[in-house]
């Protein structure tokens, strides 16, 4: 009797349990007949916004964009005045390494050394003050691609380099306020390599410009700082809006 009465109570179980599968099936082919029908609707209204025209204004004012096209173009033509420069530079330090006495004129003129005897030869303050000048043109150079991509990607019109092999690390992921803050950076950079260059040249400045160019430098500084924290305090604001 007892084996017969637990047989009754297990019956009694699947039984129970089958009915509650057949009732929940409905409901969750409900739901998800619901969810298709909602994503459908999405796409629909998507693809009606695309079918639709843009009226002529809309589109004479998003056109506009192409204006900024020549400036691009016009940076181009700075990097190759920079590449050029950079290699007039590099070719007087080689002159003047090799004993010509007129690159090395040329050299202390551009990078505007002041020495109190007259040089017959590069020296190590010389070979400084021109490496550093070499390494500014470089990052120079690097904000002028920064800005040309960069900007031509975020406010001109895609260049769809997903797939290239050469595709930049920072452009994957850049947008009008990751641009903002690379810059700054490479703008402390390149202010880094100029004040350096103020005090291995010293003797040439006056105190009033040594001050200004440091007050200047921690200008940059901490407007890059409050940059970055404006970009953080509205990266964590969107998060926690979604």
């Amino acid at each position: 009797m007892r084996y017969m009465a637990v047989a009754s109570l297990n019956a009694a179980k699947n039984g129970a349990c089958a009915c509650c599968l057949k009732s929940a099936a409905p409901i969750e082919s409900a739901g998800f007949h619901r969810s298709a029908a909602t994503v459908s609707k999405t796409t629909e209204r998507v693809e009606a916004a695309n079918a639709r025209p843009i009226p002529p204004l809309p589109r004479l004012i998003f056109a506009t964009r192409w204006l900024q096209l020549p400036l691009y173009v016009g940076l181009i033509v700075a990097q190759a005045v920079y590449v050029w420069h950079f290699w007039v530079e590099l070719s007087h330090l080689i002159e003047a390494a090799f004993g010509s006495q007129a690159a090395l004129t040329k050299l202390i003129t551009s990078i505007g050394y002041k020495p109190e005897t007259e040089l017959t030869g590069l020296n190590e303050t010389v070979i400084m003050l021109v490496v550093l000048a070499l390494i500014d043109v470089v990052m120079i150079s690097n904000l002028l691609i920064m800005v040309i991509v960069g900007g031509y990607e975020t406010f001109v019109s895609r260049m769809y380099l997903e797939r290239h092999p050469d595709q930049p690390e920072w452009l994957s992921h850049v947008n009008a306020s990751v641009l903002k803050v690379k810059l700054a950076t490479a703008i402390i950079g390149i202010s880094s390599i100029h004040l350096l260059k103020t005090f291995i040249n010293a003797g040439a400045y006056t105190e009033k410009v040594l001050i200004a160019q440091t007050a200047i430098h921690i200008t940059f500084l901490l407007s890059a700082v409050a940059i970055a924290g404006v970009d953080r305090l509205m990266i964590k604001k969107s998060a926690g809006d979604h």
